[in-house]
């Protein structure tokens, strides 16, 4: 959580805002088909099908007095040169955490743990019998 004072009041800034900020920035990177590591992209989808997406899913931070850290897991859409993407996404993450939290990056973290390959999604609405 960060906070900040001013002559007219406190803001208080929440782990789970920086969080969603971090994962809406990682998402609109070309090249990411997902955020978060199976268990996390499985109860993902659960909430996607009830309409209440989980904009953080994926991410961690490490929120200090003047300085934020972010974890970041993703699924590269096949073939994007990963290491290209992972940069990518580090710097929309840290972008939108200095624009919109008004925070300095220490750093971002990105693993990419997964490849998603075009065909995955034909052999899920394929039927095996006829």
């Amino acid at each position: 959580m960060t906070n900040s004072t001013s002559t007219t009041g406190r803001t208080v800034i929440e782990d789970a805002v920086v969080e969603k900020v971090a994962g809406i920035a990682a998402r609109e990177v070309p090249g990411v088909y997902a955020i978060g590591g199976g268990a996390a992209r499985a109860i993902g989808a659960v909430r996607d099908a009830i309409g209440q997406r989980d904009h953080g899913q994926g991410i961690s931070v490490e929120v200090g007095e003047h300085q934020v850290a972010a974890d970041v897991v993703i699924v590269a859409e096949y073939p994007v040169p990963l290491q290209r993407l992972a940069d990518d996404v580090r710097s929309s993450i840290a972008r939108a955490l200095e624009q919109i939290v008004g925070m300095a990056v220490a750093e971002v973290n990105v693993t990419v743990q997964d490849v998603h390959m075009p065909e995955d999604d034909a052999d899920e609405t394929e039927s095996r019998v006829s």
